[in-house]
């Protein structure tokens, strides 16, 4: 598979899924910015109940583990042409 249908794929899970589960949540959220830095502050209280919940949470975890498949297959990619094939190897 293509490396690029594999990071669309990744963003797809990871769309589903955090769209599942902040389309489906009741909660609050509040920032604070203050002076110093130190007293900035960003709360959320998050809950999402039911099917939601359960199918979100799935799709980011698959999300994430196609997005580290697609990460260390573009590793993999770049470490290629530095590695000589057995037929340079025979040529040589």
């Amino acid at each position: 598979m293509r490396l690029d249908r594999i990071v669309i794929v990744a963003v797809v899970f990871l769309a589903i899924g955090l769209g599942l589960i902040f389309g489906y949540c009741h909660g609050t959220a509040g920032l604070k910015a203050g002076y110093p830095t130190s007293a900035a502050a960003l709360e959320l209280s998050i809950t999402t109940t039911g099917l939601p919940a359960l199918i979100g949470t799935a799709a980011v975890v698959m999300g994430v583990l196609t997005l580290l498949w697609a990460l260390v297959e573009a590793i993999l990619l770049q470490l290629r042409p530095i590695v000589p094939s057995r037929a340079q190897q025979s040529l040589g």
